[in-house]
């Protein structure tokens, strides 16, 4: 490893081989401090893998990676086992390795019978680099972190295996962040946390003065936190100024420009330095603006060029019937399972062209409230009435008994949902609007990934050619690609939406109208998702009714 400036990763040279495939072939970048690195890419693409080399878990085929011998590192840890047989807090203080090496020593000097004047001297030695470290309130610094990511006190102290999932990725988080490290690598840090644990995170994130590389499918995320967005397509990465919408916008601009052939150079420039001016202005008023704000100031048209990203085309408007007046009425709908009370006393009309997020602090509520409007669940009290015009299609958040036992490709599993034509180029159309285009579509559906499943459950939803969507965790499994494809088919979408999903960026711009089911009753608001979580009148609401 060779010495560079403080506050600097170097990637030279890097490549990445497994037998015949090639995941990087000679990477060459560089991370500077006060930025954070959003890192993009399509499922496969080695987003993970390029962590895993930075931190050394992983060694390249070639290259190498270097940065200032001293600098301290951290990596959020997904072995969610690692850590049982020790107490939270202590599992935290292990995030900073050299306190916690300083501890444990100076713990067991003191504890020795026979304590030397050579051990003295020793423990004097640590005393002096523990206070340099700010050791005396690092158990207090680590109680902070924990109860801002949810953890109460009275699990402090508590084994790491007493806990549940969603705890123990918080604890890992907190560990990850201890002790202001400096270059910090998170992959999916927001997976299992909840809308007031990851605004905390961004406001921490944006407020972090060292190097941050992030792994994530939460654009909102993404854009809050991040000064440059890392692009890994075809092998290559590539580092572009500015969030991840500045990123997505610019490259489809440069798209456009490049189809456009009668276009004059000077009116390109012109168009890209206005995109620029303008994101830049906008820049001024995010969490990271100051950096963000510079370095697009600084960009280089040079910088923006077009992705070679493929979309899938998400098109739901191809409605068979026009949807009439009367939608959906909802009159004391009830639920209960396993003796819980997933939700009560919901009663609501749904509007034409309402499209509605449906939320609960508990994810079995809004999955049981689809399966009763889906028919899937017949155990209810209360009821529901669709129009007499409204045909619906939904996906499921689990969608696993479409798939279970099929042994026939993906031609054949969608032809079975088309009630008109069943030619197999008008089915492999569909196949093909979601990137499955020549011998991939005689894939066999048991061996689908979890990405595929939902892009061949977005192929029948468009088949189905309904008026009323329903949509529970539509985007589990997909890459930002889809994602965003999705985003922008819901919103172009000219009929009803209910629909349920984790991801910010999504729910905030197509929702027009929110409402939260609870054990108690439910809230109805018609406004946007930011609205909604920043309105203190709906918090007041939310206590009450989750008492």
């Amino acid at each position: 490893m060779h010495l560079i400036f403080k506050g600097m990763i170097t990637v030279s040279n890097l490549s990445l081989r497994y037998g015949k495939r090639t995941l990087f072939e000679e990477v060459n970048l560089k991370f500077t401090q006060g930025n954070c690195y959003g890192v993009i890419g399509a499922n496969g693409a080695g987003k993970s893998t390029f962590m895993k080399i930075i931190s050394g878990e992983i060694d390249p085929s070639t290259g190498s990676v270097s940065f200032t011998p001293g600098e301290r590192m951290a990596v959020l840890k997904q072995n969610h086992y690692e850590f049982d047989e020790f107490p939270v807090i202590e599992t935290v203080l292990m995030g900073y390795k050299e306190l916690y090496s300083v501890m444990k020593e100076k713990d067991a000097l003191y504890a020795k019978e026979d304590f030397t004047d050579k051990d003295g001297e020793r423990a004097g030695e640590l005393e002096n680099i523990f206070a340099e470290m700010d050791g005396w309130n690092a158990e207090n610094n680590a109680a902070t972190m924990l109860s801002n990511l949810g953890i109460k006190e009275e699990l402090h102290y508590k084994l790491l295996k007493e806990l549940d999932g969603n705890q123990k990725v918080r604890v890992l988080l907190a560990q990850a962040l201890f002790g202001n490290p400096d270059i910090l690598l998170l992959d999916e840090p927001t997976n299992d946390l909840d809308i007031d644990t990851i605004a905390w995170l961004e406001n921490f994130l944006a407020d972090y003065q060292n190097i941050v590389l992030v792994v994530s499918h939460d654009r909102h995320f993404l854009d809050t936190v991040c000064t440059h967005i890392v692009d890994i397509d075809f092998g290559k990465m590539t580092i572009y100024t500015g969030n991840y919408t500045f990123w997505y916008e610019s490259s489809q601009l440069a798209l456009r420009q490049r189809a456009d052939q009668n276009k004059k150079m000077e009116d390109k420039v012109k168009e890209l330095q206005e995109f620029i001016r303008r994101f830049s202005a906008n820049a001024s008023k995010s969490k990271q603006a100051t950096s963000r704000k510079k370095a697009l100031d600084k960009i280089n048209l040079e910088e923006i060029k077009p992705s070679n990203r493929k979309y899938p085309a998400i098109l739901f408007n191809n409605q068979s019937r026009e949807a009439g007046d009367q939608i959906l009425e909802v009159k004391n709908l009830s639920k209960e399972q396993s003796g819980e009370v997933l939700f009560s006393n919901l009663n609501f009309m749904v509007n034409k062209g309402d499209k509605i997020a449906i939320l609960s602090q508990n994810s079995l509520a809004t999955t049981a409230f689809y399966d009763v409007l889906a028919g899937r669940n017949t155990e209810f009290s209360g009821e529901f009435k669709w129009g007499v015009t409204i045909n619906t299609a939904d996906i499921p958040a689990d969608n696993s008994e479409y798939f279970e036992g099929k042994d026939e490709n993906l031609v054949d599993w969608l032809r079975e949902y088309s009630e008109g034509e069943k030619d197999e180029q008008f089915i492999r159309g569909f196949l093909g609007k979601m990137l499955f285009s020549g011998e991939e579509v005689m894939k066999k559906c048991s061996v689908l990934s979890g990405g595929e499943k939902m892009r061949c459950m977005f192929s029948r939803m468009m088949l189905q050619q309904a008026n009323l969507l329903m949509f529970d965790e539509p985007t589990n499994h997909l890459d930002l690609e889809s994602i965003t494809a999705l985003n922008n088919g819901m919103n172009d979408f000219k009929g009803t939406i209910l629909f349920t999903s984790r991801d910010h960026e999504l729910t905030n711009t197509v929702a027009n109208r929110i409402i939260e089911i609870t054990p108690k009753g439910v809230i109805d608001k018609l406004m946007s998702y930011d609205e909604y979580i920043q309105s203190e009148a709906v918090k007041q609401q939310r206590l009450e009714l989750y008492k």
